[in-house]
C-alpha cells in the first residue's frame, strides 16, 4: 500500500512540474480545475507546441469521467446514395446526376443489408448518409426508417447530417424542422455532425460553396435538439482553415452545447486528401498527420469538459495505431465497427472495414476495459477476454 502511495504522488509531482513548465500550463491548470475555457484559451492550446503535457492532462480529464473504460458501437455505415450536386472538393465520394457510377440504393436493399448486417454482425446501430440527391423526396427517407423499424426495432438510426436535412428541405420546399419532426416520427433516433466541416464561412467559400452555411449547420443541430434529437458534433480540419478557424470552430459548438446540450459526441477528424479536388488543385497534398490528431483530441477533451461527455478516437481517417493512442489523450469512445463504408474508402487511403472483435483486441492492446454502447452511448455490455455473442434479445422480424 505504502509503495502505490508513493508511485501516485510521483506521477502527481511529474504532472505538476511539467504544467508548471509549459507555455500553457496556466490554461492547463484551470481545465484541471474545472474552469470554463474560452476562445483566446482555446486558440493558445491550438497554437502551442507543447502536445505532451496537453495530451497528459486530456488524458487525466478523461479518466476521471471514465476510468479504464472504453466504448464502441456494433455500427455499418450505409451510404444509401452517391448522388450529390453540392460538389465539395474535399470529397471523392460523390459523382453528379447521370453519371455512370452514380447509384441509389433502392428501399427493399436498405432494409436487407440491415437485417443481414444484424443477423451476421449483431449490429446495434445503422449510420445512414449519402450524397445532396435533389430527385429523393422525403418519402424515400420516411419509409425507409419505418420498414428498418418494423422489421428490427432494437435497431439505432443515426442517420443524415445537417446538410442532408437542410437537401430535404429545399427539395420539399418546407422547414427543416418540419423535415426533422417528419423523420423522428418515422424512426430517426439521432443525428451524426457531418456538414460541419469548419464553421466558418470562409473556408466554406473555398471547400463547398454551395453546401449549407455554417449559421444554417448551427440552426438545424439546434433545431434538431429541441426536438429531442441528440446528435454528434464533428470538425473536419487539415484542409485550408487556419489556427483561429479551428479554435472558432470548437467554441461555437461550446456555445450551443451550452443552451442546448443535445450533443452527445464530439468527433475530429482529418482530410483525407487523396483523390479529391483539393488535392488535384494543389491546395493540399498530405493529410494532417498523427500528431495533429492527438492534438486535437486532448484540446476537445479540455476545452469540452463538462460540457459534453463523449469524445472518439477518429479511427477512420487515421487508422487503428492512431486510436489507439487517442484514447491515451482525452477520447473515451474509439467509435463503431464499419462494414461496407464508402465515402472515407473512395480516398484509397485505407481499408475502411472494422469488426467488433478487431476493436475490442485493439482497445484492450492498451490496458483498457471494452464495453458496447448503443446509439446514446449507454452501456449494454463488457467484455471479458473472450467475444460474447452480439445478439440482441430483441429479435429481428423477417
Amino acid at each position: 500500500m505504502v509503495q502505490k502511495i508513493t508511485v501516485i504522488l510521483q506521477k502527481t509531482f511529474l504532472v505538476q512540474d511539467l504544467i508548471r513548465k509549459s507555455d500553457i500550463g496556466d490554461i492547463l491548470n484551470c481545465a484541471l480545475n474545472g474552469e470554463r475555457l474560452g476562445f483566446k484559451e482555446c486558440l493558445r492550446l491550438i497554437k502551442s507546441d507543447d502536445v505532451y503535457a496537453i495530451g497528459l492532462v486530456g488524458n487525466i480529464l478523461r479518466q476521471r469521467l471514465y476510468g479504464n473504460t472504453v466504448t464502441f458501437v456494433n455500427n455499418i455505415i450505409l451510404n444509401y446514395t452517391n448522388v450529390c450536386v453540392t460538389y465539395c472538393k474535399f470529397c471523392a465520394f460523390y459523382r453528379p446526376p447521370g453519371h455512370s457510377e452514380s447509384y441509389t440504393v433502392p428501399l427493399e436493399e436498405i432494409v436487407r443489408r440491415v437485417l443481414v448486417s444484424r443477423e451476421m454482425f449483431g449490429i446495434t446501430q445503422v449510420l445512414i448518409q449519402g450524397g445532396h440527391n435533389p430527385n429523393l423526396r422525403v418519402e424515400y427517407y420516411e419509409e425507409a426508417f419505418k420498414a428498418i423499424k418494423t422489421k428490427c426495432p432494437a435497431i439505432g438510426i443515426h442517420g443524415l447530417s445537417a446538410s442532408e436535412i437542410d437537401m430535404i428541405a429545399r427539395v420539399e420546399r418546407s422547414s427543416t424542422k418540419e423535415i426533422l419532426a417528419r423523420l423522428k416520427e418515422a424512426g430517426l433516433d439521432s443525428l451524426p455532425g457531418a456538414g460541419a466541416e469548419i464553421l466558418d464561412d470562409d473556408v466554406k467559400a473555398e471547400i463547398s460553396p454551395l453546401k449549407l452555411k455554417s449559421q444554417e449547420w448551427l440552426q438545424i443541430m439546434k433545431e434538431a435538439h429541441e426536438l429531442g434529437i441528440k446528435s454528434s458534433a464533428t470538425m473536419m480540419y487539415g484542409t485550408v482553415e487556419t489556427e483561429e478557424q479551428r479554435a472558432q470552430h470548437i467554441i461555437k459548438v461550446a456555445q450551443l452545447q451550452e443552451k442546448t446540450r443535445g450533443f452527445m459526441a464530439f468527433i475530429p477528424w482529418s482530410f483525407e486528401p487523396n483523390k479529391t479536388e483539393i488535392q488535384y488543385e494543389g491546395m493540399i497534398k498530405y493529410p494532417s498527420g498523427g500528431l495533429h490528431l492527438l492534438k486535437m483530441i486532448a484540446i476537445s477533451r479540455i476545452v469540452f469538459y463538462g460540457i459534453i461527455d463523449h469524445l472518439q478516437s477518429s479511427w477512420l481517417t487515421n487508422g487503428i495505431g492512431m486510436a489507439q493512442l487517442a484514447l491515451t489523450y482525452g477520447a473515451d469512445d474509439f467509435g463503431g465497427t464499419l462494414i461496407g463504408e464508402e465515402v472515407v474508402s473512395a480516398t484509397g487511403a485505407r481499408s475502411t472495414e472494422l469488426t467488433a472483435h478487431k476493436i475490442i483486441d485493439a482497445v484492450k492492446q492498451i490496458g483498457f476495459r471494452v464495453a458496447e454502447r448503443n446509439n446514446f452511448y449507454q452501456i449494454i455490455k463488457y467484455y471479458s477476454n473472450k467475444l460474447k455473442d452480439l445478439s440482441s434479445e430483441v429479435p429481428c422480424i423477417f
